[in-house]
């Protein structure tokens, strides 16, 4: 006979029941803990949350850009709890105190040594199925930036140091340093 075990599957409860000061998120039901980001990955989020927001401000834009820890719910099903490093959502009727409530509409993920697999393929597939638009990696270790337009089905990757296009704003680049 064999037995098979089975994994425990954990919920948004789970996370709401961690220790203050302890962040994790929830993929499909499995918890992942999160390490305090460092300075480079702190440097690159205020870089680009700021440059995101001003260009929203100049251009009298409706999106909000929200940093983490921010709470993403893609889904209703109670087993999804993501806190992607920077969320630019144009909806508002999808935020309330708790967090974005569906997928937000441009998603920026800086990736740290322990976070790549989840960020390269758990988090991107995540993303592409819920409706997220623009995905971005950025990883300072490679110094890339890649692109995913989910809208147009393509993949792109940039060397930091160029001029990297938005896909939801015309007329719209980032340099990443």
């Amino acid at each position: 006979m064999n037995v098979v075990k089975r994994e425990k599957v954990y919920t948004i409860d789970d996370i709401y029941a961690l220790p203050d000061g302890e962040r994790a998120e929830l993929i499909d039901g499995q918890i992942y803990y999160m390490s305090p980001p460092g300075w480079t990955h702190q440097k690159i989020s205020m870089l680009l949350s700021r440059e995101i927001s001003f260009y929203i401000d100049k251009n009298h834009g409706e999106c909000e850009v929200l940093a983490a820890p921010f709470a993403v719910f893609l889904s209703e099903d109670g087993i999804n709890y993501l806190e992607p490093d920077i969320s630019v959502i144009c909806d508002k009727s999808k935020l309330d105190e708790k967090g974005c409530h569906g997928a937000p509409d441009w998603v920026i993920e800086i990736v740290s040594p322990t976070s790549k697999p989840r960020d390269y393929v758990k988090k991107m597939l995540k993303y592409g199925t819920a409706g997220v638009r623009e995905y971005w990696i950025v990883d300072p270790d490679k110094k890339t930036v890649t692109v995913y337009s989910f809208e147009n089905s393509t993949v792109e990757q940039y060397e930091f140091g160029t001029d990297v296009p938005v896909g939801i704003y015309e007329e719209f680049s980032i340099r990443v340093q």
